[in-house]
């Protein structure tokens, strides 16, 4: 019994292992598509997928080496762990569950409005530092390279995704034949220039966050997935945790342990037995 279950939590230790990849992989694609420029949602999931992998195997080693303590630290770990995750998720679906397009007469693509997100994304998006790193990924991704291209009949036939949509075209309302009425005010930011174009737009800021929207809900399916995997390995570990003390006591399994200043009545008899057997052999 004693190594079934170390061979037990050796397992589950070496499934959670390859189950940080993922967690991983979801913050590694975020961070390199060609579309993705947020990092404050991809940064903190990267680091939970990074702390799952490294705790994993320092508890597969401590199994194999039969170290009680070591999987004691191990599960300490993994309960804050579920915490972590448990919480970014539920932080994730809170800023993220505000947002949306409204639709355009006569158009395929949505637009995108930045009051129509949560404080916190307004808040982050608006930081002049940040924004100069998005602006520059942007940029950096030719997003726009097709969109400055279109025919007025493109626009009416084809789709955007949120960035091109926002940042590579002036919102639909915009009419530059009359100067005397009033406009939205990234009318005003527009510019044929394929390096402004509508960068300061803040329809522009809104298609990003219309990105991590859609991003963050894919991964937090993941997530939960991950978080039911991680809770019932949990549970399974403390239960291979109590056998794994078991045995390192110099008690056989399913006995009692001298834990209490009176022990139980067995306690003496087992002892007087396994003095002897020592004697005889």
């Amino acid at each position: 019994m004693y190594r079934l279950s170390n061979s037990v939590i050796g397992f589950l230790n070496l499934f959670t292992l390859l189950a940080s990849i993922p967690i991983i992989g979801a913050g590694l694609w975020m961070a390199r598509s060609s579309t993705t420029c947020e990092s404050f949602l991809q940064t903190p999931l990267l680091v939970v997928g990074f702390i799952i992998l490294i705790v994993s195997l320092a508890g597969f080693i401590g199994a194999c080496f039969h170290v009680a303590w070591a999987l004691w630290v191990y599960l300490v770990i993994m309960l804050f762990l579920i915490g972590t995750l448990m919480a970014l998720t539920v932080f994730g679906f809170v800023v993220t569950s505000r947002g949306g397009g409204a639709v355009v007469t006569g158009r395929v693509y949505s637009e995108y409005h930045l009051d129509n997100y949560s404080p916190w994304l307004r808040k982050r998006i608006k930081d002049p530092h940040y924004w100069m790193n998005v602006k520059s990924c942007i940029l950096g991704s030719k997003t726009c390279a097709k969109v400055v291209l279109w025919t007025p009949f493109d626009y009416l036939t084809k789709d955007l995704s949120p960035i091109q949509s926002g940042c590579c075209k002036p919102p639909t309302s915009c009419n530059y034949a009359s100067t005397m009425v009033a406009q939205e005010s990234d009318c005003y930011h527009w510019n044929n220039d394929p390096n402004i174009l509508c960068y300061e737009c803040d329809s522009c800021k809104a298609g990003v966050l219309e990105d991590v929207r859609r991003n963050w809900h894919k991964i937090s399916v993941l997530n939960i997935v991950m978080l039911v995997v991680l809770i019932g390995i949990y549970c399974i570990g403390c239960c291979a945790f109590q056998n794994a003390k078991r045995a390192e006591s110099n008690y056989p399994y399913g006995q009692n342990r001298m834990c209490k200043t009176r022990p139980r009545w067995d306690y003496q008899w087992w002892r007087w037995m396994n003095e002897r057997r020592h004697q005889l052999y």
